[in-house]
């Protein structure tokens, strides 16, 4: 696959969304970079901002397995892993599978679920598999998992755990629509609902593609020292208890590779490191105070960034 079919296909899969999502194209840019990243995403935001129709618009888009877990405080690790159980018709033990063997997995509300559940979804995060009763199973390529959850409301809800954040390559938030944008949502859903009109605009097997080639993108040395920069400054900050883990860094490095690919570009430049920090490392922190930690975070990520020297080179050499 040429590198201008990425973008082709990547801008596809943007505006086979958009016929569904009004005036959120930074948004879906941010998920699409997640996406070729092979990284996870977490959308916070207030109910009924999209975060679920997005989350199924975007699985609607490729041919892929897609599967939805709606987590409950009563939802057990077994019913998203699976389990084995005696089957008495062939006198052994069978294993069946929860729905967390799929490629697209949507976690709805996932701090609606008790951290042991919360938990379950650790092992297939990170390590693209589940062990259970000491026998390991690998998942399907590609697994993603989008999660929601509702940073307002906090009766019955579970903080996610820092260990699981982390496992996140984003956390992005909706936001409410514009005046103008929202006047079309109206105009768009009076007749007909147009999620369920989607057809899928890329297959499986060129999203693996995709996610190989990002990794093709240039990154000039001197942008490397400064992501690491970056990093190390979260890990020294007076407001910020605990900073990026080396497993942040790798994350960065991969965002900002998928993010030029997105924007059409064969190398990085600091203007996209600068850009898609917030979303990748802000809910990595662990903060000082602890209150208002998603925009507090987001303004120390950028205080950050105005502390580190940018580098002025011709970033397109190799």
């Amino acid at each position: 696959m040429e590198f201008t079919r990425l973008q082709e296909i990547t801008k596809e899969i943007k505006q086979n969304i958009e016929k569904v999502i009004v005036g959120k194209s930074k948004v879906i840019e941010l998920v699409l970079t997640s996406l070729l990243a092979n990284g996870h995403i977490l959308l916070e935001d207030v109910p009924g901002t999209g975060k679920t129709v997005l989350a199924k618009s975007l699985a609607k888009s490729i041919d892929a397995d897609f599967k939805r877990i709606q987590f409950t405080p009563d939802l057990l690790p077994s019913d998203i892993t699976g389990l084995n159980y005696y089957n008495q018709k062939q006198g052994e033990f069978t294993f069946r599978s929860g729905p967390v063997f799929t490629n697209i997995l949507l976690a709805d509300e996932i701090n609606r679920a008790t951290p042991r559940t919360q938990s379950s979804l650790l092992e297939c995060m990170e390590e693209k598999q589940i062990t259970i009763d000491g026998q390991t199973h690998i998942l399907e390529k590609p697994f993603l998992v989008i999660a929601t959850q509702n940073p307002v409301e906090t009766a019955g809800t579970f903080p996610l755990p820092e260990a699981q954040l982390d496992r996140f390559l984003m956390q992005i938030g909706m936001g409410f629509p514009e005046f103008f944008d929202e006047v079309t949502i109206l105009n768009r859903f009076i007749h007909a609902n147009p999620l369920e009109e989607l057809h899928a605009v890329c297959s499986g097997k060129n999203l693996l593609i995709m996610q190989e080639m990002i990794k093709s993108v240039y990154i000039h040395p001197s942008l490397m020292e400064y992501i690491i920069s970056v990093v190390h400054k979260t890990r020294t900050h007076k407001n910020i208890a605990l900073g990026v883990s080396p497993r942040g860094s790798l994350a960065f490095l991969r965002a900002v590779q998928a993010y030029a690919a997105i924007r059409g570009l064969e190398y990085v430049t600091p203007e996209l490191i600068q850009d898609i920090a917030p979303y990748v490392l802000a809910h990595r922190l662990i903060l000082r105070t602890g209150f208002q930690k998603g925009a507090v975070s987001g303004d120390l990520i950028h205080d950050v960034l105005s502390d580190v020297p940018v580098p002025t080179e011709d970033f397109t050499r190799r």
